[in-house]
């Protein structure tokens, strides 16, 4: 995003803002780095246009899994529990990433942003989820680490639980309707005995 912002002549950011301004897609997120005066809607096109052809550029780089997940998806996997994916990274990227990082896992959906679902936090793609396995999605634990993530599960009537590893804190992640916040990927473990 700051190489985007940067070839578009707009001020940059640090990192910790970034942590506290993504997680509710692209569109959402240019429109919150792009400087007040300059959200019209040539500009977002622009930004966003921009954005993705870098991130085409870039995706993988300085990304990997979190300490502990793939020993997660492991042990989830071993129990026969359906894992699933809900992004509102792009649907091409959220496909590429699970496909890269995670591609000796069984996922059932992997879904990432699209023109044709809403995003996160409505409730529409966890519920498509939920009645593509016919699972009630009282019976789903749904974690994330953002207050969209909790606000999403809260909507579909699953589980949330907050994940501290990733960008947020707690206050944050309780405060959207976390009904459990975990530090470690492991300690998911426990909601499934």
């Amino acid at each position: 995003m700051n190489k985007a912002l940067s070839d578009l002549g707009f001020p940059v950011h640090d990192t910790e803002f970034y942590k506290e301004t993504v997680g509710d897609g692209l569109p959402k997120l240019v429109e919150r780095v792009l400087p007040e005066d300059h959200r019209d809607e040539s500009t977002i096109k622009r930004c966003i246009a921009d954005m993705e052809e870098e991130y085409q550029n870039r995706w993988d780089r300085k990304t990997r899994p979190y300490d502990g997940i793939l020993e997660l998806l492991a042990a989830l996997d071993k129990r026969g529990i359906k894992m699933n994916v809900l992004s509102n990274k792009l649907e091409k990227y959220t496909q590429l990433a699970v496909q890269h990082y995670f591609p000796q896992f069984p996922f059932g959906y992997i879904r990432g942003a699209s023109p044709s679902i809403p995003r996160k936090p409505d409730p529409a793609c966890a519920l498509l989820i939920a009645k593509g396995l016919n699972i009630d999605p009282r019976h789903f634990v749904f974690i994330g680490d953002t207050n969209t993530d909790m606000k999403t599960a809260f909507a579909a009537g699953m589980f949330p639980v907050g994940a501290l590893w990733g960008f947020r804190d707690k206050n944050e992640l309780e405060e959207s309707g976390a009904k459990a916040v975990i530090n470690y990927p492991l300690e998911l473990l426990e909601y499934f005995d």
